[in-house]
């Protein structure tokens, strides 16, 4: 499947209703690719709403006013950057957000790049590595269940977690499987996500299994709702 097809598909069988958005890992952004410039940004999940409508390069250094972003997607921080890290970890333990002993252990990704190339995945210009989209609760079952962590035949393997949202990148790439996070109070702040929105993310190189599955799961779905429908009808009370 093409990726404009994985979009396509993607935002029909979850019924999104934002674009799905890519982004990849690069030393350089592709020929003729803009670079990021809308000005400093707060976060680095600030890009990924800004990606549902335009491709863009931006470097590790546009990430860098987010020193926990930028942790997670694997940039090196320099001196200055391990200071403001330092004083933003020291504010989440203070304030009792992390344990002491979270920072050392959250997710960071290992692939050596110069900055991240963003985009819809409808008309991103590279491969991409990972795939974002915005979940509703229903839509997030669907994500769940297509992916093959609702079955009872099996151990679940799916994590679903909050803080920091950005960490689910690293660890869907890392495992090469899907992830959903609930969200962190920093991506709602910075992003103006809806409060009923979860965060799935997607390794890319699965895409195209995951849509296989999803197709099942909603065949399934529908039959369901079909019969949950006659049993309610039965049982209007």
């Amino acid at each position: 499947m093409s990726q404009k097809q994985i979009a396509g598909s993607l935002t029909h069988l979850l019924g999104l209703a934002s674009p799905p958005v890519a982004l990849a890992y690069l030393d350089e952004p592709p020929p003729g690719t803009p670079r990021w410039d809308g000005g400093p940004v707060p976060s680095a999940c600030t890009f990924w709403r800004r990606a549902e409508s335009s491709v863009f390069f931006a470097s590790a250094e546009d990430h860098m006013n987010c020193p926990v972003g930028a942790l997670t997607s694997g940039f090196t921080l320099g001196a200055e950057g391990e200071r403001n890290l330092e004083a933003v970890i020291t504010r989440m333990t203070g304030a009792g957000y992390l344990a002491p002993p979270e920072p050392a252990r959250i997710p960071r990704v290992g692939k050596t790049k110069a900055g991240v190339l963003y985009g819809p995945l409808a008309a991103f210009p590279d491969t991409p590595d990972l795939i974002l989209l915005w979940l509703d609760a229903r839509q997030a079952m669907l994500f769940q269940e297509g992916s093959g962590d609702a079955r009872w035949d099996r151990p679940a393997s799916m994590p679903a977690f909050g803080r920091p949202s950005c960490a689910a990148l690293p660890v869907a790439l890392a495992d090469g499987r899907p992830v959903l996070s609930f969200g962190c109070a920093g991506m709602r702040t910075f992003t103006d996500l809806d409060d009923a929105k979860l965060l799935g993310v997607v390794p890319a190189a699965g895409a195209a299994t995951l849509v296989a599955a999803l197709e099942q799961t909603s065949a399934a779905n529908r039959a369901m709702q079909g019969m949950y429908d006659e049993m309610r009808a039965a049982h209007p009370g």
